[in-house]
């Protein structure tokens, strides 16, 4: 299995850990979650991979979030029925190949890229904004 998988709008588990989390001194995700793929890019260490977390639990209005659709749930191999969100505004950074937390698995689904690059976009543009828990050191 190789790693080659990791690619912008894929949806992996991995055990996020969330900026209040790492704020309050903590330094492992608690749990596996689905997240998202946000973008890949070559470093001499090895490629840095941007996370965006998947959460059921709907965020204040003030963050930067996006309600997934039903077919996109579906395309993602994520649960149907439940109300899901892409947190935009906060993410996990992490080196491929050295991290502690990834491993080569398959990704569970996809998003399509019409929902998806609109929304890493935004992100781009507001990334000043947003909170990198850095995962490797």
């Amino acid at each position: 299995m190789s790693y080659d998988h990791f690619q912008t709008a894929s949806v992996i588990r991995y055990p996020y850990l969330w900026a209040r989390q790492a704020r309050a001194g903590e330094t492992e995700g608690r749990k596996d979650r689905p997240v998202a793929v946000g973008v890949r890019i070559a470093r001499p260490d090895g490629n840095l991979v941007i996370f965006f977390p998947i959460t059921s639990r709907q965020p204040d209005a003030s963050r930067f979030a996006a309600e997934v659709p039903t077919i996109e749930k579906r395309r993602a191999g994520l649960d149907v029925d439940l109300r899901l969100w892409i947190i935009f505004d906060e993410f996990n950074s992490d080196i491929v190949g050295r991290s502690f937390y990834l491993e080569p698995e398959p990704p569970i689904g996809r998003f399509s890229k019409a929902f998806f690059l609109p929304l890493l976009r935004e992100f781009i543009a507001r990334r000043k904004a947003s909170t990198d828990v850095v995962r490797f050191r």
